[in-house]
């Protein structure tokens, strides 16, 4: 039982094992768009973990009328944005996220001085990227981490795929602001 249909019509019939087919197709990926939603893995894990239990829980509310993904990233979704409201937390600086996180620049194997210059310019991407307001870096996230359409994004965000183009034209030019001033003395793009 591949077919994605079957297997939620097989877990909502009370197949756990159909249900667990899903978890594992769909749970790396989640879990790396989460991370750079919430900026922190073990926040990550635990977004993550409520999705998929509210998912179960409300898998007969699943209309099919979006892939499964969609919908799953949608509920992962509300779940940070719940978490974020509930703790009011005191904001974390992007670089004090991603050593939360533990990212760290991955060696391509190019000359020794690509990696460094790679490592840069990820460092000062990801210090533009924590300065958007959260909804500004939920839809780059969503755009161009994740790939989705404008009318995927619009479903998941709940607007129209007008505000989803115009969000996201703000977005790219708050972004390129930030890197503009990270990096005053050079060409962004």
């Amino acid at each position: 039982m591949n077919d994605e249909t079957e297997l939620i019509q097989a877990a909502t019939r009370g197949d756990r094992g159909a249900f667990e087919v899903l978890v594992r197709r769909y749970q790396d990926r989640l879990y790396t768009a989460v991370v750079h939603i919430v900026g922190c893995r073990s926040e990550a894990e635990d977004v993550v973990q409520d999705a998929f239990v509210q998912a179960y829980v409300k898998l007969d509310t699943f209309k099919h009328q979006s892939r499964f993904y969609t919908w799953l990233y949608r509920i992962a979704f509300n779940v940070s944005i719940s978490r974020r409201r509930r703790r009011r937390r005191v904001e974390v600086s992007w670089d004090e996220s991603r050593e939360l996180a533990g990212e760290e620049p991955v060696d391509s194997g190019e000359s020794p001085m690509d990696p460094l210059e790679q490592a840069e310019r990820r460092q000062l991407l990801e210090q533009a990227m924590g300065r958007l307001t959260e909804e500004h870096r939920s839809i780059i996230v969503l755009r161009h981490l994740e790939e989705f359409s404008y009318e995927e994004i619009a479903e998941i965000l709940v607007i129209s795929v007008g505000t989803v183009r115009s969000r996201l034209h703000r977005a790219r030019a708050a972004l390129l602001g930030h890197l503009q001033q990270l990096m005053p003395d050079e060409t962004v793009f």
